[in-house]
């Protein structure tokens, strides 16, 4: 009863949404409008959410956002586990963002209980291009995570991120 509450509270109306408004382009009208008809249907979200086109939420009511978010063309977020982001965080197209791992149950990946740790984009930061942000990720006020990025476990804040695996490659110093 639990998982149909859930459906219809968050997973489909988010979805119809994303429907109705994917075929508009992204400009910076329709993406205000986009994330404002969505806002209702995720844990929590602040105000000035922008949402482009061609988005995936798995379990909605597992992801909270801040106020001024941007989410790019195409991202794909698995909320197995917790996603939160804080304020005016910015996501570039194609990102993943995944709070959970599959196990293996009798040689098989397929039927093993997910395993996860929430994922936290703290205040500020900015997410590349077709990044893979992991299961029990923290990144940092203020930084970067340079395109095409893999990112598992903790990143500083106020400074560049990028490669695979992921390293710091510059801090700022303002």
């Amino acid at each position: 009863m639990k998982k149909l509450f859930r459906l219809m509270r968050y997973d489909w109306p988010l979805h119809f949404v994303l429907l109705l408004t994917n075929w508009l382009p992204d400009n910076v009208c329709i993406i205000r409008m986009r994330g404002m008809f969505a806002r209702p249907f995720f844990r929590r979200c602040g105000k000035r959410l922008g949402l482009g086109r061609n988005l995936v939420f798995y379990d909605p009511s597992k992801i909270e956002i801040g106020s001024w978010v941007y989410i790019a063309y195409g991202c794909w977020f698995s909320a197995g586990f917790a996603v939160k982001i804080e304020d005016e965080v910015m996501f570039g197209p194609y990102n993943v963002v995944a709070s959970s791992n599959h196990t293996r149950l009798n040689n098989s990946f397929r039927f093993g209980n997910p395993e996860g740790r929430e994922v936290i984009f703290r205040k500020g930061c900015w997410i590349g291009a077709n990044c893979t942000v992991l299961s029990g990720s923290d990144i940092g006020n203020g930084s970067v995570v340079g395109s095409n990025s893999v990112v598992r476990g903790i990143v500083p804040s106020n400074c560049v991120y990028a490669g695979n695996p992921g390293a710091v490659k510059k801090v700022f110093n303002d």
